[in-house]
Formats: C-alpha cells, sequence, structure tokens
C-alpha cells in the first residue's frame, strides 16, 4: 500500500465540485451543485473519498483473498454512478466523475484547489445522529482555497 503522501491527486480545473458519500446529505447537495452547474453553464465534479473500511466489496472479493486496489476502486466509481442514476439531474449538467482513496475531507480540499466552489452536505454518512453538521464540513469550511457552499438537509 501507499502512503497517503503518495496518492494520486484529483485534479480539477474550474466548475464546482461536490462531495458525494452515498448519504442523503451529499444526494441534496448534488442536485442542488448539478442546478447551479447547469446555469452557469460549467462542469459539475463529483468526488467520492474512499478507504477500505467503507468501500463497496468488489465482485472479485472473495474469502481468504483480498482484491487489488484497482478492484476496490472500481466498486467506489461503480456505486457512485448508481447513486447519480438514482438523482434527477438536469439535462444541461455536464458531470465528471471522481474517486480517491484517503480521508473525505482531505482528498475535498486537494481537489479544491483547481475548483471555482467546493459544495458539500451539512452532515455526511458518519458520525453522530442529531448533529447539525458534519466535520467533513467543518474541515472544508475552516480549509478551503475557493469558496465553499454548504447545502442543509431537507427534512422530509
Amino acid at each position: 500500500m501507499k502512503d497517503h503522501d503518495e496518492e494520486p491527486v484529483v485534479r480539477v480545473d474550474g466548475g464546482l465540485l461536490v462531495g458525494h458519500d452515498g448519504s442523503k446529505a451529499s444526494g441534496q447537495a448534488l442536485a442542488w451543485s448539478a442546478g447551479l452547474a447547469a446555469r452557469l453553464h460549467v462542469p459539475l465534479h463529483v468526488l467520492r473519498a474512499w478507504s477500505l473500511t467503507n468501500a463497496p466489496r468488489p465482485a472479485t472479493m472473495e474469502r481468504g483473498y483480498i482484491p487489488p486496489r484497482a478492484d476496490f476502486e472500481k466498486a467506489v466509481r461503480d456505486a457512485l454512478e448508481a447513486d447519480l442514476a438514482k438523482l434527477d439531474l438536469p439535462a444541461g449538467c455536464q458531470v465528471e466523475l471522481h474517486v480517491a482513496h484517503g480521508q473525505s475531507s482531505a482528498r475535498l480540499l486537494e481537489a479544491a484547489q483547481g475548483a471555482e466552489m467546493l459544495v458539500v452536505g451539512s452532515r455526511g454518512a458518519g458520525g453522530f445522529r442529531g448533529l447539525g453538521f458534519g466535520s467533513t464540513a467543518d474541515q472544508v469550511m475552516r480549509n478551503s482555497p475557493c469558496p465553499v457552499i454548504v447545502v442543509p438537509t431537507k427534512q422530509r
């Protein structure tokens, strides 16, 4: 396994960057940012950070066999594509998907170096129920190199 410092960095060149971890809040942030990206005619970069503990299990995983990292990355990308297919994104929205191994706030902040704006949900899949604000949203707001929008979770 490579050290985090040797991980490939996701690079975006303009447009909006949104973090998506599969949670309801990140889906709402993605839908909101897709509408804005379509209106502004800029690309929407969707990034899902992953680790071995939160990645979907690859089809190649068997008892006694740990698949290569590329298989995990493919499973993460497939899950991200499936999540996006469930959303009603605007027809004019140009979406680019990115998956990155590592801690979500760190990977979002790296990718945000080239973004015009970073969008996250108010809370994600981890953390404690009842908290109004997640750790990833907190970290990106404090350290982002570009403007940040935190989309509140709609109560239904």
